[in-house]
């Protein structure tokens, strides 16, 4: 049974900072493409960032290039969001993805292979 657990949300306001984890059980990250897709309510689900597995590229939303850095640690089946310059338009649920190919294809669809239950991120003053 695939798991996909996020932590790491919270209530942050404009400027700051906050670090997202994404822990995996049931399946072997190093073999997908991982990544971030978060929704806000009302609003359809938006692709943030996703890491291929096949080599080192990367890729972001336009709006949250220079400030979204997405990692990986396949030795502990983890994946990571680091956010930083929060702006109230970030407010969302953040779900982590594991896309069904080595290198985002279908995460560039939208499509996504598994995801977890999400994570709140609340920016406000």
């Amino acid at each position: 049974q695939v798991q996909l657990v996020e932590s790491g949300g919270g209530l942050v306001q404009p400027g700051g900072s906050l670090r997202l984890s994404c822990a995996a059980s049931g399946i072997t990250l190093d073999y997908y493409a991982v990544g971030w897709f978060r929704q806000a309510p009302g609003k359809e689900r938006d692709g943030v960032s996703c890491a291929s597995s096949s080599d080192s590229r990367t890729y972001y939303a336009d709006s949250v290039k220079g400030r979204f850095t997405i990692s990986r640690d396949n030795a502990s089946n983890t994946v990571y969001l680091q956010m930083n310059s929060l702006k109230p338009e970030d407010t969302a649920v953040y779900h982590c993805l594991t896309d069904g190919s080595t290198t985002c294809y279908y995460y560039n669809r939208g499509e996504y292979h598994y995801w977890g239950q999400g994570t709140q991120v609340t920016v406000s003053s």
